[in-house]
């Protein structure tokens, strides 16, 4: 009885703290995806070249170039009632464009290395993921689909998913949700401007006091000042909570290493994490404070696939 007690609690803090954290923990919010995004304060809604787009922000799928796999594990507090898992399938539709494909990442190429000219997938990027969040005595499982499509400077996206919530001894419901996203190049290569909007249905858990899955709007900036640094900014609102501020910087001494730390504000959670792209592979971490609460952890794998791979190292060497 006491450990359930305690996870109620956490549930409880997780789930109605100021909202910020709900919305970046799970709490049938939009949470978190990929270590990349952790650590920069999961300021991610204006990246792009991502598997982990789909769920960040549709819109950003359109810039992958090459069939990718990944996983994620999230671990919130060292409780195992806390704990996220996430795996994610991406597939470019159609041959890009243009002599090479683009790199995953954008500023992943090595620093000082020629301008690899960047294509997308002809017919857009689709992807498929599947996420599980908390343990026995509540747990949200969702499966969800997204499309991304890029032409020229402008990227738009969307997402379908199922969303499963199980509370023991009360049983559990499910509920369809849609979101959409979009991001502009306002500088071609230096400044992104990315929107998103989560579950814009405003779908219904339950008639009892009218409750809703919450419904939340992002809206950022990505700014890469040089070829090594990134700037990420965004701000976060679920329409019945105060808004969320995140920032992130990533820099990239060379092309297969990035060091990232982030903010954000309504949450009062700091970040910071590395990331390593070998060939083909790439492997992030993550870890963020929160004062009241303490540490949580991020880790995420990807494995891709297709024409360039290994481009951007061979460039270098």
């Amino acid at each position: 009885m006491p450990q359930r007690l305690l996870i109620l609690v956490l549930l409880e803090v997780l789930l109605g703290w100021g909202a910020g954290v709900s919305a970046q923990a799970q709490g049938n919010g939009p949470g978190v995806r990929g270590a990349r995004a952790a650590a920069l304060g999961n300021a991610s809604v204006a990246l792009d070249g991502d598997a982990w787009a789909v769920a960040n922000n549709p819109a950003g799928l359109g810039s992958l170039a090459r069939p990718t796999v990944g996983f994620y594990a999230q671990n919130r507090y060292f409780s195992a009632a806390l704990n996220v898992g996430a795996a994610v399938v991406a597939l470019p539709l159609g041959a890009a464009p243009g002599p090479e494909a683009a790199a995953d990442e954008p500023g992943a190429a090595p620093v000082g290395a020629p301008a690899t000219p960047r294509a997308w997938a002809r017919r857009g990027v689709v992807a498929l993921e599947a996420q599980r969040f908390g343990g026995q005595l509540y747990n949200e499982t969702r499966v969800g689909a997204g499309y991304g499509y890029r032409l020229g400077q402008i990227s738009v996206g969307g997402r379908v998913e199922l969303l499963q919530i199980s509370i023991e001894g009360l049983g559990s419901r499910r509920v369809a949700l849609a979101s959409l996203g979009g991001q502009v190049e306002v500088l071609p290569g230096k400044l992104t401007l990315g929107v998103y909007g989560y579950n814009l249905g405003q779908a219904r858990l339950a008639s009892y006091q009218d409750e809703r899955v919450p419904t939340v709007l992002k809206a950022g900036l990505a700014y890469r000042p040089t070829a090594q640094v990134l700037l990420a900014l965004e701000t976060e609102k679920d329409v019945e909570r105060p808004a969320n501020f995140k920032a992130g910087v990533e820099y990239r001494p060379v092309g297969a290493l990035a060091a990232r730390v982030g903010v954000a504000s309504l949450s009062e959670e700091i970040s910071a994490g590395l990331g390593v792209r070998l060939r083909d592979f790439g492997l992030d971490y993550a870890a963020a404070f929160q004062a009241a609460l303490g540490f949580s952890q991020h880790l995420s794998v990807t494995k891709t696939w297709g024409k360039g791979n290994g481009k951007e190292l061979k460039i270098k060497n």
